[in-house]
């Protein structure tokens, strides 16, 4: 990974100490040289040379994705950071994006690369910043926050979030004093110091990571740094923030959150969608009335999707047995429906639990975003065994979206379901994987109820999804989060207010 350097002020000292700089550049004493004379500069010239200097410090990784709507944001982002490192000085900041770093299939989640950023940056840099495709970052701020922690020592920043209470995402983890572990919320954008970096490098390459699940990935960093107390906690910084660009606090913030549900045109047609609810014989009672009492209205076309044809509802038996567990025969019959047996030529499906919440509505606004024509296959991501060659995958509880080439290209691939009980959402991303199909994450989408989330991560985002009815009332959590009518009758304060009093 090759650094990106600017010509100016070096060049321009490179040329006034010549020959005799130029004879030993490539020396580790022209180099000292070179710190040294910018060290005087900055002593002359003051702040912006200060700017300058600090700028070669940061490495800046954007969590980009390789789909195309997502790589072109990151892209933008990109060049806006570049763009105002210009303006403050003339060395520019190296500005990583994920996507197009080694081990993509587990580089989003961040650890697996730490030995790699300490080896290229261990030495030239102070900080790594890790910001999401849709922050804002006002540079100079950003510097400015930075300035006031010794980068000699172990630092992990970032804005931080807690549970309420003990949460199944988190493995019900702290349940004595759930509020009590901080984690960063990655919209805000979170920070480590190179020392920690290089710690974190030397632990992995002498424990690798262990091949298990990736659920939340802020979480589960904060825990790995923590090291059951032996690593640092997240220190809470105010100036990472995620309100919104003309937000009134906007003036102390070194970050922003930018975006609460992209749309990027018209929103699709309800009849570009179809809706997969797989349900069963004994959910046929409770689950199905609250799917019709909630979002089926949205949706031009619905089927149900179980063990046994019930005509009031109507379900429809696909001749697979229902397992407790698993329902990969299930869905596979349901994608070969889809693609081989439907009139419908629709371009997308989505593939729903019986005591999935969700809002169609939305998701025609954001699918307006995506190229129906690429290989599209949508919803939460998690991992499993990434640190060891695993694999991504969309959990099927918060929906999983496709576009009809994806379902095209999973199908000729002769990729299938090792038993009818197998997990179909991590056979699908085995499958995917072995394509060479990236998954498309959305944080809009969720595996668990509101509850089971911070409340102020809920606040920058329109969910477009939730998931189970464990003790709570389904139809209420709708009607408060999901509802197309609070597009209309609530301001974001007034919806923000409602979802605390929840």
């Amino acid at each position: 990974m090759p650094r990106e350097r600017g010509c100016g002020l070096l060049a321009a000292l490179l040329l006034l100490c010549a020959p005799a700089l130029a004879v030993s550049v490539a020396a580790e004493d022209a180099k000292e040289q070179i710190e040294r004379l910018l060290s005087q500069e900055s002593e002359k010239s003051g702040k912006s040379s200060k700017i300058n200097i600090e700028l070669q410090e940061v490495v800046f990784v954007i969590q980009s994705q390789s789909n195309s709507f997502h790589s072109k944001k990151a892209e933008d982002l990109q060049h806006n950071i570049l763009k105002q490192a210009e303006k403050l000085g003339k060395e520019l900041p190296r500005v990583l994006l994920i996507h197009q770093m080694d081990r993509q299939d587990g580089a989003w989640t961040i650890l697996p690369l730490m030995p790699e950023l300490s080896a290229f940056y261990g030495r030239n840099s102070s900080w790594i910043f890790f910001c999401e495709e849709d922050t804002r970052i006002h540079v100079e701020k950003l510097l400015e926050t930075l300035r006031r922690f010794d980068k000699s020592k172990e630092w992990f920043l970032g804005k931080a979030l807690y549970d309420e209470e003990s949460t199944i995402i988190h493995h019900y983890a702290f349940a004595e004093n759930p509020t009590a572990f901080k984690f960063p919320d990655f919209a805000a954008g979170w920070a480590l110091s190179i020392p920690l970096v290089n710690k974190l490098a030397n632990r992995l390459k002498s424990e690798p990571l262990k091949s298990d699940f990736t659920i939340d990935l802020k979480h589960e960093i904060a825990l790995y740094i923590w090291q059951k107390g032996n690593g640092p906690h997240l220190t809470p910084v105010p100036e990472f923030c995620t309100d919104e660009l003309n937000s009134h606090k906007g003036a102390h913030c070194a970050t922003m959150f930018s975006n609460f549900l992209p749309v990027c045109g018209d929103p699709v047609k309800k009849e570009d969608i179809f809706v997969a609810v797989k349900t069963c014989t004994k959910f046929h009672r409770d689950r199905i009335p609250i799917v019709k009492q909630t979002w089926e209205g949205e949706a031009a076309f619905v089927e149900y999707y179980s063990d046994y044809a019930e005509t009031s509802i109507p379900t429809i038996d696909l001749g697979v047995p229902n397992t407790e567990r698993g329902h990969c025969g299930k869905t596979f019959a349901i994608l070969e429906r889809f693609l081989n047996r439907s009139t419908l030529k629709t371009p997308w499906l989505v593939i729903v639990d019986d005591d999935t919440l969700i809002s169609i509505y939305r998701l025609r606004k954001l699918l307006s975003c995506y190229d129906p024509n690429e290989p599209v296959f949508l919803g939460e991501r998690y991992g499993y065994g990434l640190g060891t060659g695993g694999y991504s995958y969309i959990t099927g509880g918060g929906g999983m979206v496709f576009s009809r080439e994806a379902i095209q290209k999973l199908l000729a691939s002769k990729c299938q379901c090792y038993s009818n009980d197998a997990p179909d959402d991590m056979v699908l991303g085995m499958c995917f994987s072995g394509l060479g199909i990236p998954i498309t994450h959305s944080p809009l989408f969720h595996q668990a109820r509101p509850m089971d989330y911070p409340k102020d991560y809920l606040a920058h985002q329109i969910p477009i999804s939730f998931h189970k009815h464990w003790n709570i009332d389904p139809v209420k959590v709708y009607f408060t989060w999901l509802a197309p009518e609070m597009e209309d009758s609530f301001t974001e304060k007034n919806q923000r207010h409602v979802r605390e009093d929840l």
